[in-house]
């Protein structure tokens, strides 16, 4: 079929070039209606070259005819698969591209995200710090209960008392017990 379509090409380009050459002016009308026609073949063979491509209209060819449909059917079938297959290598060489950023992307957020946490975890431990206790209260000056008996017994009894008081609220104020027992007896 290749062969058929060059040899028609090189008859028309052959016919054509002569006939310009010698056609004189006046029978221009007819080399176009030439032209024409010739063109009209040329339509013919490529509509059936695609119908055979198809594998339409085989039963008119011969065994070396069908042989050259295959052989440029396969010769047409390697450059599809040879472009299918330099198309997906760029399609995957982009695909390991973007891989590769959006992995880095993933280890630079990764990154920050222990950051954050290590920041947080930093000012939670700083807001959960025991505070350091309170300073004890100074030790207020004790002044020793002072038994002297007055006059009067009620006044003395409620002296006592108030001395009590004292000493127990003294024995807040981080005095020993045993000084307070001591005082109390």
């Amino acid at each position: 079929m290749c062969s058929m379509e060059s040899i028609l090409e090189r008859y028309e380009r052959y016919s054509y070039a002569e006939k310009f050459l010698t056609a004189p002016e006046n029978e221009t009308q007819a080399s176009w209606t030439l032209e024409s026609s010739k063109l009209k073949a040329k339509i013919e063979v490529l509509e059936r070259n695609i119908r055979h491509y198809g594998g339409e209209d085989l039963e008119p060819l011969s065994l070396r005819d069908l042989q050259n449909v295959e052989q440029q059917l396969d010769t047409a079938l390697k450059r599809i698969r040879t472009k299918k297959n330099q198309l997906m290598h760029e399609s995957i060489s982009e695909l390991h591209k973007k891989e590769k950023t959006l992995q880095e992307r993933n280890n630079s957020l990764s990154k920050k995200l222990k950051e954050n946490e290590k920041n947080s975890e930093q000012q939670n431990a700083r807001v959960e710090l025991p505070q350091p206790p309170p300073a004890p209260p100074q030790p207020q000056p004790y002044s020793a209960p002072s038994f002297a008996t007055s006059s009067r017994p009620f006044i003395g009894a409620a002296m006592r008392e108030e001395e009590l008081a004292q000493a127990h609220r003294v024995s807040t104020t981080m005095m020993p017990l045993w000084m307070i027992r001591h005082l109390n007896q």
